[in-house]
């Protein structure tokens, strides 16, 4: 099934984030290449796709697990979680309806 994993960044997290970022990336370049991740990236925290120095206030993934608490436990193992970029982390079931 597909999960949504969504992380709500700590205010001013650029940091954290810059430095955690290759792990984090690593992670999701492993679940592609199973054929398990549908997307991800992060929110900006302005209404651009370069938010530059505002930064992001978040991040999106969407990824097959065979159960929510694998999901879950996948989630609270980012990179992002253990370099405190994250002060949240919602996952939840996903049905995926379009594109077909």
């Amino acid at each position: 099934m597909w999960y949504a994993i969504i992380g709500q960044d700590v205010p001013n997290s650029m940091n954290q984030r810059l430095a955690a970022r290759p792990a984090h990336v690593a992670r999701l370049q492993e679940l592609q290449r199973q054929g398990r991740l549908l997307l991800a990236g992060p929110f900006p925290a302005v209404d651009a796709i370069d938010p530059g120095a505002a930064g992001f206030t978040g991040s999106l993934i969407i990824a097959e697990f065979s159960s929510l608490s694998i999901a879950q436990d996948w989630a609270k193992a980012d990179p992002y979680v253990a370099a405190g970029v994250y002060a949240e982390v919602r996952v939840q079931p996903f049905k995926k309806t379009f594109p077909q």
